[in-house]
């Protein structure tokens, strides 16, 4: 038999403390190393609806690209993040891979490696936009950043472990929407972890728009996820939105107690800070009841059919 090695005690814990200050420059780093990989996604991979094919998929040991197809070679490939070893795999259809590790790494040097990897296994595409997106360094290329190099790989080992625990509750959380509702998926971009349901109704946009939100939110939408901390909103946190957001929402009751509205600047979202969750007796339950009564809220305020709803996943009319 196998042996297996012993389990860290903080591995164990459910919910573990993780305040966005303990690993703050750890998360600068591997931010923008998703986003190096993630803009390799973009270049390569086939154009799903409300940017579908953009974001990372879970997986049991960190992330993955899935496999897609470089435009260039049309070899067929799939980038790994490994977060239990801690290192990055690009592997081919044909078997050929090339694997390194990630700490100790800058953001210039992880480019390079990325890039003479995919090189060397005959492929092509390279991100059209190599800078980061959105991030205060966006001016910068990434093959310019030696700056963030920082790499604590226990904080990214609870990152991942978080990161599997809140992607089963919001498999949950989905698992009620029969209608249009996309994958649960991590985000590069915002470094945030969401599945979103969609409705019929075409939101109208113009030119002034950003094609990236004007793609986003071209239908009505209520998003439920969760996020690891940034500046505006310093600690990890589930959260739910509706866009449009209807008249009144904020106004209409969230479970369970520490549950709010937060103002954005026009717009709310319904936060249930992280730690609020670990310490509580059922922390699966207090994520749920923010997801449903948030849910709720937009969706019985924007006038969506109930029909769209399967409680428990079943659509199944004999057992319905």
């Amino acid at each position: 038999m196998r042996s297996v090695a012993a389990v860290d005690p903080a591995a164990r814990e459910q919910y573990p403390a993780f305040p966005l200050d303990a690993w703050r420059p750890t998360k600068e780093t591997v931010h923008r190393f998703l986003q190096i990989v993630g803009k390799i996604r973009l270049a390569a991979g086939p154009r799903r609806n409300h940017w579908w094919h953009v974001p990372f998929h879970v997986t049991g040991n960190g992330v993955t690209t899935r496999p897609t197809r470089d435009p260039v070679s049309r070899r067929i490939f799939t980038i790994d993040f490994d977060f239990v070893a801690h290192r990055l795999l690009i592997r081919t259809l044909a078997g050929e891979e090339v694997a390194f590790p990630l700490a100790g790494r800058s953001v210039a040097e992880f480019y390079d490696l990325v890039t003479t990897a995919l090189t060397d296994l005959g492929i092509g595409v390279r991100p059209h936009i190599p800078r980061p997106f959105d991030l205060p360094d966006a001016d910068r290329p990434f093959a310019q950043d030696t700056e963030h190099r920082a790499y604590d790989q226990d904080a990214v080992s609870t990152y991942w472990r978080v990161l599997s625990r809140v992607a089963l509750e919001l498999e949950v959380a989905a698992a009620g929407y029969a209608g249009k509702i996309s994958p649960v998926h991590h985000f590069w971009h915002t470094f945030d972890l969401a599945v979103t349901r969609f409705s019929d109704r075409r939101v109208g946009s113009d030119a002034s728009t950003d094609p990236v939100t004007r793609e986003a939110y071209s239908r009505e939408v209520i998003s439920s996820g969760f996020w690891f901390g940034d500046d505006e909103v310093p600690e990890p946190a589930f959260y739910t939105y509706t866009a449009p957001e209807p008249d009144g929402i904020a106004e209409r009751p969230l479970l369970p107690g520490g549950a709010r509205w937060v103002d954005r600047g026009g717009s709310h979202l319904a936060l249930l800070p992280y730690e609020a969750v670990r310490t509580a007796p059922d922390p699966g339950g207090d994520i749920q009841a923010l997801y449903h009564s948030a849910y709720r809220a937009g969706a019985d305020l924007a006038g969506w059919p109930r029909a769209r709803e399967c409680p428990h996943g079943v659509t199944d009319p004999v057992l319905a």
